[in-house]
């Protein structure tokens, strides 16, 4: 059964759908350029050591994931003229670019100040990313009670999100050289200056032109362990956070490494890094351009193939046959950079039907457990999602730290043997197998398009009566 396309007061324009994309336009502009170069400015540029740098990402993330949950929590409860979610976009917008900057400022500090001081702002940077994309994507399951709606605007949000990472990729690299005219650090700072301020703005875009139009129920007065039970009691929600943090260990350690594999491994040695190999990009530039393009194409592409597949089947797909494309990428030699960009390609369009179908998803979750006890928590739940999804984007950064620091690995300088084989696996077989889980995860799913279909006809029909969810004794086909 198809989904329902919505009536015409639940449907999107055109300007809205782009202006809720432009918001993670912002978040990938923002987060882009942290997760493609936070370990190696901390390690090659500010040098710090690789391992405390793990340590580092591991822990503040952890950190900061708990706060996730609260601020879903804060979101749910807020009440102002712009809803309950958009109000967040005005308010933290600048903070949030403020901190970025912070991150890549690289004050001359002892040793010790060095880790502190990137404990701290890191920490800092990830809170105010919080307070923005925990609302903003909490927006998303209010943004209009059709799932199809909902889908639509996701795959918007995944397209401008991809042309993020597409500018960070294509013009990060050459911006820190061209604004550092040969100083490294002073180039990440500058760089983090134009990114801030672009996300700043793109994220006001995003309040300026959205509304939330799934009001709260008058009735929905309940506990935060009222909601915390229910949303733990939703084990399709449970499954679906189990596979996406597979998910984004996978993909935070392979492009977490990739900068260090593409340096060490697919060149002779550091040297030959310097220079651009097409137009104005260098091979990392190329790599990570290529990737999005790929991820965008897979975006694109998401809601014809969900038509014929459906949304479970597409998941696990998706997300096995990337799996299989990055363990092969493992056996390739350091001369084969074209077929490791093919398969990096095409490893990433998977990505990006998987990643459209991950949030769209949570927000059907959102509107399952509305239908079961009658409250909407849109931010509780996609914020401990995101608390999840952290947690796993966390090990990602980690992981490859300590695996190069407990295979000898020394910044700028040729590497051994052992080195270059560990950063050949967190590249490629690592991650490769992290995706194979998340597909075997996903089998396990059961919001099926049939169960949704009636869902939404349910909360239609007593938002209409002026009462909660709740669907009395949900008859469901197994435990979802």
């Amino acid at each position: 059964m198809t989904e329902d396309s919505g009536r015409p007061d639940e449907r999107l324009c055109a300007t809205e759908k782009v202006g809720y994309g432009v918001g993670d336009m912002a978040a990938n502009l923002y987060l882009g350029f942290f997760g493609l170069f936070t370990l190696y400015f901390l390690t090659d540029v500010y040098g710090v050591a690789p391992a405390a740098v793990a340590t580092m990402l591991l822990l503040t993330k952890i950190i900061n994931a708990i706060t996730d949950p609260a601020i879903g929590l804060l979101a749910d409860r807020t009440r102002s003229r712009w809803g309950r979610y958009r109000p967040y976009l005005l308010w933290c917008a600048l903070p949030y670019g403020l901190t970025a900057i912070l991150v890549f400022a690289g004050p001359d500090l002892s040793d010790n100040g060095k880790l502190i001081y990137a404990y701290v702002v890191y920490l800092l940077a990830m809170l105010g990313y919080s307070l923005v994309n925990v609302p903003y994507s909490a927006l998303l399951a209010v943004i209009s009670p059709s799932a199809s709606e909902r889908t639509k605007a996701t795959q918007y949000r995944f397209i401008f999100a991809g042309l993020g990472t597409l500018v960070v990729g294509a013009t990060a690299r050459p911006l820190v050289d061209w604004l550092g005219a040969g100083d490294e650090a002073r180039g990440f700072f500058w760089a983090s200056i134009l990114f801030g301020v672009a996300a700043v703005t793109l994220t006001w875009i995003t309040f300026a032109t959205t509304r939330e139009r799934t009001a709260p129920q008058a009735a929905q007065a309940s506990g935060v362990k009222d909601d915390l039970r229910a949303l733990f009691s939703n084990v399709s929600w449970v499954v679906l956070s189990i596979g996406g943090v597979l998910l984004v260990v996978g993909l935070g350690t392979r492009l977490g490494s990739l900068a260090l594999y593409l340096k060490y491994f697919m060149t002779a040695g550091p040297a030959d890094v310097a220079g651009p190999v097409f137009l104005w990009m260098d091979r990392f530039s190329v790599f990570i351009t290529l990737g999005v393009i790929g991820q965008i194409l897979g975006t694109l592409s998401a809601p014809s193939l969900t038509r014929r597949f459906g949304k479970i089947r597409l998941m696990i797909g998706m997300n096995a046959i990337h799996g299989v494309l990055l363990i092969a990428g493992f056996f390739l030699t350091a001369d084969q950079f074209a077929p490791a960009l093919v398969l990096h390609g095409l490893g990433m369009m998977t990505f990006g039907v998987a990643l459209t179908l991950l949030f769209a998803m949570f927000t059907d979750c959102v509107q399952f457990g509305e239908w079961r006890t009658g409250r909407n928590t849109a931010g509780l739940t996609v914020s401990s999602s995101l608390f999840i999804l952290k947690l796993g984007s966390g090990l990602g950064a980690a992981i490859p730290g300590y695996i190069l620091a407990s295979t000898g690995f020394a910044a700028n300088a040729e590497q051994s043997a052992q080195t270059l084989s560990g950063l050949r696996i967190i590249t490629w077989i690592a991650p490769g197998f992290l995706l194979l889980g998340a597909a075997a995860c996903m089998t396990l799913y059961k919001l099926d398009p049939t169960l949704l279909h009636r869902i939404e006809q349910d909360l239609r029909k007593m938002r209409q009566e002026g009462r909660g969810g709740g669907a009395a004794e949900p008859v469901l086909p197994g435990k979802a």
